[in-house]
């Protein structure tokens, strides 16, 4: 069989050519630390790969949402624990026993009057604590601060009194404004109901409305279910001439029991704060997860790898050398 010089030379550029190909691709591999770089290298893994990758980033939102909540729910828990303060220190520094020895000065019960109203205030205040740019206690209202109150004692929540009587519209609308709910998707599946309603255990409920922490509306003898609105009353009633301690002592006890209402929510939140305690750890044992999963399908040993490219080079250098002597002189060299 006769083999020419030119059929030698094609070989052999195409051998170079594989060999240069397979020492770039080990290269690649060893570069990128991916035991693939593109789909046509390996078109099963690359799906599973893609399939992966779409559930690592959905991850990261949810744990990037989740910490988001986190820090508005503090924020949400430290104005709830302020008025919870404030109100236990009404109820210890203003009872009717501390005021057992001042019923007759009105200075005293003026001073003690000023104080409470300055509490009132905070209260205020405090329930319309903002997170970046929505209201903490604004139920699905963000942007617009909930709660106001007049020179004449009267507190309104969105514009509606808070001591609506029971029956009323105003009252109505302010039960269905207690019981909104602000839902997001911290991974667990949210699904959607017939009515194309969130179905509250496939997401997180954000929305604490301030009119459901602190009262509303008024009992059956007439008396306030709202803290600040009772201890506005308390002042009126210390700054009157005549001290009335029995309507004192009445509101009191009806300030201590909307006060207790208070605690629960402030409980109900560190509930909620210790699941999603427990969620992140879960998504970020599910992110650890991923990232190995994700390591298993595209990642590459990196000792077989340097291996390969070794022995990849090793066979450039030699299809180079062998090269040099493919040209070697021939017959007709030596014809004269």
């Amino acid at each position: 069989m006769r083999i020419t010089t030119n059929a030698i030379l094609r070989n052999y550029k195409s051998n170079l050519s594989t060999t240069i190909s397979n020492l770039n691709l080990s290269r690649t591999h060893v570069m990128t630390q991916r035991s693939f770089n593109s789909v046509a290298e390996d078109p099963a893994a690359a799906a599973r790969a893609s399939q992966l990758h779409r559930k690592y980033y959905k991850n990261q939102d949810n744990l990037s949402m989740l910490k988001d909540v986190q820090s508005r729910q503090d924020g949400q828990e430290d104005a709830l624990m302020q008025i919870s303060n404030i109100v236990t220190t009404i109820n210890k520094e203003y009872s009717v026993e501390a005021l057992n020895g001042t019923n007759g000065d009105l200075s005293i019960r003026q001073t003690f009057a000023t104080a409470i109203r300055q509490h009132q205030k905070s209260m205020v205040l405090s329930l319309n604590a903002s997170y970046e740019d929505t209201f903490l206690f604004a139920g699905a209202d963000g942007k617009n601060a909930p709660f106001s109150m007049s020179d004449d004692n009267i507190l309104t929540y969105r514009g509606i009194n808070v001591d609506a009587a029971k029956g009323t519209g105003d009252y109505e609308k302010l039960t269905e404004l207690a019981n909104e709910n602000v839902y997001v998707d911290l991974g667990m599946g949210l699904s959607m109901d017939e009515f194309d309603q969130v179905m509250p255990s496939s997401a997180f409920d954000t929305s604490l409305p301030g009119i459901e922490a602190i009262g509303y509306g008024k009992d059956e003898d007439g008396l306030s279910n709202n803290a600040i609105v009772l201890a506005g009353q308390l002042a009126d009633l210390l700054d009157q001439e005549t001290f009335d301690a029995d309507a004192y002592g009445k509101l009191m006890t009806k300030f201590d029991e909307v006060s207790t209402g208070i605690l629960n929510n402030v409980t109900e939140l560190g509930v909620k704060t210790e699941f999603l305690t427990t969620t992140k750890d879960r998504l970020e044992n599910a992110d650890i997860s991923l990232q190995e999963q994700m390591q298993n399908v595209e990642g590459i040993d990196m000792a077989a790898a340097l291996t390969d490219y070794m022995w990849d080079q090793y066979a450039y250098n030699a299809a180079l050398k062998v090269g040099t002597s493919i040209l070697s002189p021939s017959f007709i060299d030596f014809m004269k």
